[in-house]
């Protein structure tokens, strides 16, 4: 049985040098992003922005559309993609018809404990092995890899995974330093099982809903404790970490320490959980950015 959990606390993402939560309110947030000031709306912004005046100075505003989507407009020309480094790494951002830019800057909280976690192994003249599930654009795969660990990212989406092969690049390692494959994660996992193939740290961000190429549906509700149950049977003897994140609304911290309670029940260990979140500079106020449900040996 795992460590008891402490209640659920507050990550905050603030050793950030080339991106900025400038402000946010009424639906909306203000960001730096290097050189570049993006506006953007956030779901989880409810609060009323301080003061009568609109913000000026942006570089860029996305519009949502009643009908879904929406688009970009931009006060000034930018570059279709410029670069942010973050301690020794280094990422594209481009700002997608989705309103992402290609990187969760919260996300830096648990790419250092990532690093810290297989630094230390490392040194103790250990190889380390880690499987990135619903990878994205891949800035867990690169600080794993920067770390030291072999690693493979896995995403449904080839742009995406062709996407954290630039990032690898950028940050100043060779592209092959990352396995990269494009696939259903849910699938990928059982073959990797079948194989034999073992992993000491698993990394997941699975979506909310979504839908396979074969029209699978999934539904984080429904489909994440199968899920874990399969990861857990790609764990090496000796694993070193176990990390969840999740956007979904409504779904609360204590319930994903229940899920990897019972998902390490076994093999002892800590869990911890809890919320990430980014700084907001003009009030000191805090945006919640998501959850995370963390295992460790």
């Amino acid at each position: 049985m795992p460590e008891i959990r402490r209640s659920p606390h507050l990550l905050l993402a603030d050793a950030w040098q080339d991106y900025e939560l400038l402000d946010a309110g009424d639906g909306m947030k203000c960001e730096r992003w290097g050189s570049y000031v993006l506006v953007r709306p956030d779901p989880q912004i409810l609060w009323p922005r301080r003061g009568s005046k609109r913000w000026t100075g942006w570089d860029a505003f996305y519009h949502r559309s009643e009908k879904g989507g929406g688009r970009w407009e931009f006060a000034r020309p930018l570059p279709e993609h410029w670069d942010i480094r973050y301690r020794n790494l280094k990422f594209k951002i481009r700002p997608t018809n989705f309103k992402h830019t290609g990187l969760f800057p919260e996300q830096a909280v648990n790419w250092d404990w990532c690093a810290e976690k297989i630094t230390a192994a490392r040194a103790q003249k250990r190889e380390v092995s880690v499987l990135n599930l619903f990878g994205y654009t891949g800035a867990a795969s690169v600080a794993a890899a920067a770390a030291g660990a072999q690693v493979c990212h896995v995403d449904a989406a080839k742009g995406m995974v062709d996407w954290c092969g630039e990032n690898v690049t950028l940050s100043g390692m060779d592209r092959n330093a990352v396995r990269y494959i494009v696939d259903d994660c849910v699938k990928f996992v059982r073959r990797e099982v079948k194989r034999g193939r073992r992993y000491d740290g698993l990394i997941m961000d699975p979506p909310s809903y979504g839908r396979g190429a074969g029209g699978e549906l999934w539904k984080l509700e429904t489909h994440l404790w199968p899920l874990l149950r399969e990861c857990l049977d790609v764990l090496s003897d000796r694993p070193l970490f176990f990390l969840v994140n999740a956007y979904t609304t409504g779904l609360s911290p204590t319930v994903l320490g229940n899920l990897l309670d019972e998902l390490f029940i076994d093999h002892g260990g800590k869990v911890a959980t809890g919320e990430v979140g980014l700084p907001i500079k003009a009030d000191q106020k805090v945006l919640p950015c998501g959850i995370y449900g963390r295992w460790e040996a």
